[in-house]
């Protein structure tokens, strides 16, 4: 997309009153945010003038409009990881705004806000936005501060260096201009060509702990989530999808389903049957009065008991080797003893609290979706593929999320698309409504696995051999992005072993994997792989501490030599929960360590067992993600991945029984209950290393880190997920 100053003005209606600022930063490092795209024609130059090259795409905006306010607009999308706020924080440092006066809104889908380093898209996942975006948002504050001076100083016919910006105003000696006075003035101007970063020592808000600036849209609930998209002629619709995976449409009888007051059509799907209502009750009883009909899986479908046997025959084989050091089985043979542990961890749900949904109004050769979506790129495309027009006649309002966990970011566009092809058939508007039982039932899930990991050790209780089978499900496979298998190793499921700081010491190693192919429809979780490598991993290193007769957290740390940020982690986090010291009668503590998404995690669990169950109490975590833009966020991302984690641990599991899922709600998958929250201390590890993600990190080690504490005060070895105490 080119875009001119001129033309740019001329489509941004009120924001042309004041400084709107694009930047644009190689596409190597470039993730992208701004305002909507304009689609008014170029100002053509006057005759016999030589027309001025195109610049090049901006990919993100800054607005400062006539009344002060700030507005950054981000190409990322806010579902509770507090980028909302984090982001804005970034521009404003470089700015020196009065933080009062800053607002944030979504951007809208275009091909100028691709990310870079997930595949060209816009997209929010992988904890990459805020490390991602970081020294960009610096840039762009910096640069329409430097505008700023520069419109001040022509004005006063001073200096620039005279001038000062701070607190959203430019001052020299007594004179003083406010941002918005001068935003009109400083829109005239070129933007500089490069510009001086403020050293950490100069920042006033980087680092600090700041309230978030969506709190008071979503306490007082201003804020426009997509279930709350409404808009005259507004249909509901939902969607009889198959009952088993692997199952085929064959017949419906509607006659009944249009006989519900309310309803007032049925359409076919690619995937099913949709009911048409004017509200959601309508459309749900007509589709409960569906009289339809399927054809059965092939093979009686997939049973996820038979499903896990079949695993655990596959581990003990040769997999697609994912790496490989010296000769493993001539270590292994080798070896004064050998420790054989096999690992498992089922299918599981994301169960966003808000189930997803999606709005569509297709109007002539235009379509219009309100979602809350993580790609809105695929989503893009697949909207206009369904209806045939031009990716660019497809609008994309992002609307906040009510939780995604990667849930929303479909590469298949599942629900995004579905909603398009019932808007389509329906022929109105129409929002299209999964229940959580539609998607705890037909979702997509994190894929269940098995490790076999066979270890050889010296007379010091050292791994000096390691040989990992994994077997699952890959999820890249079924993706636009499975060019990203490469030897059939999807590098997602395998993440954090053979790179594991636990091995690098260890002369002979091998990491091989199986995929099998299945009905089941899966998709990333969040930490995604790391999920059940940190547990199998962390596992098997505290088995092999407690083999050896030595203190776990000592004989990590002589694994770990040579690795100061994982040590320093792992130091911090054992003395701050008390390692080593007299604890509470029946209770005990676990510890685990991993790195994902360039971010070291420590935890700590302190447990005991009541009534035949794990009881959480404590959680003692010390995160290394280098440098922290906004501590408040962190540390509630990290009692939030805790919280996830230890869901899935305590509870979490999708079974099947011929193809069909046995869970419904939340009632039979259970999820963290309030009573079961564990108090959380969070401490932030000072580190020069490169910024890492937030989001997800914290969710791996928990598991891990319970299991090893019940190991220690029952001495049982939990090897399968969710946790099930003899």
């Amino acid at each position: 997309m080119t875009v001119s100053r001129r033309s740019f003005l001329a489509g941004s209606g009120a924001a042309a009153a004041g400084l709107v600022l694009s930047f644009y930063i190689a596409p190597r490092n470039a993730i992208s945010a701004a305002t909507k795209p304009v689609e008014k024609p170029q100002v053509k130059p006057p005759a016999g003038a030589q027309p001025a090259p195109p610049p090049p795409p901006p990919n993100a905006f800054l607005r400062i409009a006539p009344d002060d306010t700030v507005t950054v607009v981000l190409a990322h999308s806010e579902m509770g990881q507090g980028i909302w706020t984090g982001l804005a924080m970034v521009i404003a440092e470089e700015l020196s705004c009065d933080w009062s006066k800053v607002k944030t809104e979504h951007a809208p889908a275009a091909s100028v806000y691709g990310h870079p380093a997930r595949f060209g898209m816009q997209m929010t996942g992988g904890s990459s936005t805020t490390r991602t975006e970081f020294d960009r948002y610096r840039t762009v504050g910096a640069m329409a501060r430097d505008m700023l001076l520069r419109a001040a100083a022509e004005k006063w016919k001073v200096p620039p260096a005279s001038c000062t910006a701070k607190d959203g105003a430019v001052t020299s000696g007594k004179k003083r201009l406010t941002y918005g006075q001068l935003a009109t003035a400083a829109m005239a101007l070129p933007p500089p060509e490069k510009v001086t970063l403020k050293a950490p020592a100069e920042w006033t808000l980087i680092g600090k702990p700041m309230k978030r600036l969506d709190t008071p849209e979503k306490i007082t609930g201003r804020a426009k989530f997509g279930m709350d998209v409404q808009m005259p002629g507004l249909m509901t619709a939902l969607v009889l999808r198959p009952p088993a995976f692997g199952a085929t449409f064959a017949s419906v009888d509607d006659s009944a389903a249009l006989k519900v007051p309310g309803v007032t059509k049925v359409v076919r799907t690619s995937r099913g049957v949709a009911v048409v209502g004017a509200h959601f009750w309508a459309a749900k009883l007509g589709r409960d009065a569906l009289n339809a009909t399927w054809n059965a899986p092939p093979g009686g479908g997939v049973d996820t008991r038979a499903q896990l046997a079949d695993f655990r025959a596959k581990a003990k084989t040769n997999g697609a080797v994912a790496g490989e050091v010296g000769d493993v089985d001539a270590a292994l043979g080798a070896s004064k003893t050998r420790l054989v542990a096999e690992y498992d961890v089922p299918y599981l749900a994301h169960a966003p609290m808000e189930p997803l949904n999606c709005t569509v109004r297709i109007d002539g050769d235009r379509c219009e979706i309100w979602t809350g979506t993580q790609m809105q790129t695929v989503d893009q495309a697949a909207a206009a593929k369904i209806l045939g027009i031009p990716t660019a006649n497809v609008t994309i309002n992002t609307m906040f999320l009510g939780g995604g966990f990667g849930r929303r970011a479909s590469p298949n566009s599942d629900y995004v698309g579905e909603a398009v092809e019932v808007a389509k058939a329906a022929g109105v508007p129409v929002k299209v409504v999964w229940t959580r039982e539609d998607d705890v039932r037909g979702g997509q899930y994190r894929p269940a696995y098995v490790h076999r990991v066979e270890v050889g050790v010296n007379g010091e209780g050292a791994p000096v051999a390691w040989k990992h089978v994994v077997v699952g499900q890959s999820i890249m496979a079924t993706t636009p992005f499975a060019s990203r298998i490469k030897n059939g190793i999807d590098p997602s499921s395998v993440e954090g072993l053979f790179e594991s700081p636990y091995l690098e010491s260890v002369p002979a190693r091998r990491v091989m994997l199986h995929s099998p192919e299945s009905a089941v429809t899966v998709l990333w979780w969040r930490s995604v792989g790391n999920t059940h490598t940190a547990f199998a991993m962390e596992s098997m290193i505290d088995e092999l501490a407690h083999t050896a007769k030595q203190d776990p957290l000592a004989y990590r740390l002589r694994l770990l030599q040579g690795k100061p940020r994982f040590v320093a982690a792992l130091t911090l986090a054992a003395e701050k929960a008390g390692w080593g010291k007299p604890i509470a009668e029946g209770h005990a503590l676990g510890l685990a360590v991993h790195e994902s998404f360039g971010t070291i995690v420590a935890e700590v669990a302190d447990v005991s067992v009541e009534r035949g169950k794990p009881r959480v109490h404590k959680v003692t975590c010390v995160v290394d993600c280098g440098t922290v833009v906004n501590p408040l966020a962190v540390e509630a991302q990290v009692q939030g991945s805790i919280a996830y984690g230890l869901s899935a641990a305590l509870h979490g599991a999708i079974t099947l029984t011929g193809g069909k899922v046995d869970q419904s709600n939340f009632h039979d998958y259970r999820v963290l209950r309030m009573n079961e929250m564990p108090r959380v201390d969070v401490f932030l590890q000072k580190s020069d290393a490169k910024m890492g993600g937030i989001g997800e990190p914290a969710t791996a080690p928990i598991a891990p880190a319970v299991a090893n504490a019940l190991f220690s005060l029952t001495k049982q070895r939990l090897r399968s997920l969710p946790f099930q105490l003899a």
